[in-house]
């Protein structure tokens, strides 16, 4: 058995938290690029151009993307070999608070649904575990915000609906969205399960690298398809009109009961936010 030590959890959750809330990814900030050199409209490609600059600053000062540094979400792997010598989940809020006082993140986290009262240090965080074989520990951290996140949707449809179905959900959510999540968007889309697994399905799908592709070839094809409909759409950088107005669309999958067929539609902002590690 391996023993994971608990205070490393922290500083580990502290460390990916700040840097996911400065640092975009070089391959999302390359998509980027991409986007503005395709991009048809001249006020899409400045406004691409300011994501762009925007992105860069933020990196090199160390300074949140948005101020809308998002609900902290962690997602840990946990091998059946692993044992810890105490509370994983205080762990991991001991570092979400560490990360959003040390770096003057946003709090935004509020203590009830209903009465609003700011919890101050934006816990608790919502904690995904996953256990698989082995002594792996890994921890995906994603602060999502709000913006993006209302935008998003679990649909049941059922399997009369197939592939058109599932295409027609994906894009009217888009098109209902515009420019409210801050396009140019990334997309994640669960398939099958049931109403909670297909929400969980798309938000591990917004953890996938940005230019990868599903092994699974029907997945992989609707994600290009999609890409093209989406950014057929009009809705541009930012809402303010263009052809670029999706960065990637990511799909994943699960076997699902023979009465349905859930899909959720979970939408990202351009920044990707999150990062990894293994202990």
């Amino acid at each position: 058995m391996r023993t994971i030590d608990l205070d490393l959890v922290t500083d580990k959750v502290c460390e990916l938290f700040k840097s996911a809330c400065a640092d975009v990814p070089e391959n999302v900030i390359s998509e980027i690029e991409n986007a503005k050199l395709k991009e048809e409209s001249t006020l899409g490609r400045q406004v691409l151009s300011k994501i762009i600059e925007n992105d860069k600053l933020a990196k090199d000062k160390h300074l949140p993307i948005c101020q809308d540094t998002g609900i902290a979400v962690v997602f840990l792997t946990i091998g059946s070999e692993v044992v810890f010598s105490g509370d994983i989940y205080e762990a991991v809020n001991r570092g979400v608070k560490r990360a959003y006082t040390e770096d003057y993140l946003r709090k935004s986290v509020v203590r009830h649904p209903l009465d609003r009262k700011n919890t101050g240090d934006n816990t608790p965080a919502i904690v995904h575990i996953k256990v698989v074989p082995g002594d792996i520990f890994r921890i995906d951290v994603a602060p999502k915000g709000a913006g993006s996140e209302n935008m998003s949707t679990v649909k049941m449809l059922i399997p009369a609906d197939g592939i058109e179905g599932v295409k027609k959900n994906i894009l009217d959510v888009v098109l209902s969205a515009g420019g409210k999540p801050c396009p140019p968007i990334i997309v994640g889309v669960g398939v099958g399960g049931n109403f909670e697994k297909c929400a969980l399905l798309a938000k591990e799908a917004l953890l996938r690298e940005i230019d990868d592709e599903s092994p699974d070839p029907i997945a992989r094809n609707l994600e290009q398809e999609l890409k093209s409909l989406i950014n057929k759409t009009g809705i541009g950088p930012m809402g303010f009109g263009g052809t670029e107005t999706c960065l990637a669309v990511k799909v994943n999958t699960f076997p699902c009961h023979i009465a349905s067929l859930p899909v959720a539609v979970n939408i990202q902002c351009h920044a990707s936010r999150h990062k990894s590690c293994l202990l």
